[in-house]
């Protein structure tokens, strides 16, 4: 399953930035997969901080061939010794393991938190032990689809918006002008965005400074 988008969300943002509409033109349609499945989503969010994107994978696999389905019963039915001889930290394994009791025990409700506004989705990811504000954004754009996500904690976007623009820094006035030009279609325009941040378009260039660290 690739996130969805299509002409509505394409001709927005084509007519709101003329260096944004020649970049997805020339990309075109992008395909990023999507889990819609919020729990283990989540699990997979903590595993993977501070790693490697195939430490993440491996250890990954021997979680799910370990527990069969990634959920709170097997999670806490495992309990942290086990989830630690699969390859993560005992930190992590406590975080994965407060959030299954949270499920278990309905303090994070999984069902409804998807009808809530971006704002306050922000504020409940967050609230998990491991869970950040980046990466609460990320679990909203890959997860659950949230069609306006911006992340200005998401270095790429960053890069992606200096590429594209021709900025030495954006800044937190720079980020929200731009973030209130892509509204309500920020997920879509983060998608060329990462794409142009990752050497997509030959020739465009990282006007950074060479000593900047972002």
């Amino acid at each position: 399953m690739y996130f969805q988008y299509g002409k509505e969300e394409i001709e927005y943002l084509k007519g709101k930035c003329k260096k944004l509409a020649a970049v997805i033109d020339e990309i075109g349609m992008i395909k990023r997969e999507v889990d819609k499945d919020l729990f283990s989503v989540v699990v997979f969010s903590i595993v993977g901080q501070q790693i490697s994107s195939k430490a993440q994978e491996t250890i990954w696999r021997r979680i799910k061939e370990g527990l069969g389905d990634v959920n709170a019963e097997n999670i806490l039915k495992a309990g942290n010794e086990k989830l630690h001889s699969f390859g993560i930290s005992l930190k992590k394994a406590e975080y994965i393991t407060d959030f299954a009791e949270k499920i278990k025990n309905g303090e994070f409700d999984l069902k409804s938190i998807w009808e809530k506004s971006d704002d306050e989705v922000i504020k409940e990811l967050s609230s998990l032990k491991g869970i950040g504000v980046w990466t609460a954004e990320m679990l909203m754009l890959f997860c659950m689809e949230r069609k306006n996500i911006l992340s200005f904690n998401d270095l790429a976007i960053q890069r992606g918006l200096r590429m594209v623009y021709h900025h030495k820094k954006i800044t937190k006035s720079l980020f929200i002008k731009y973030r209130k030009r892509f509204s309500p279609y920020c997920s879509v325009a983060s998608l060329y965005l990462w794409e142009v941040a990752g050497g997509r378009i030959e020739g465009m260039k990282d006007y950074a400074p060479k000593n900047a660290s972002s």
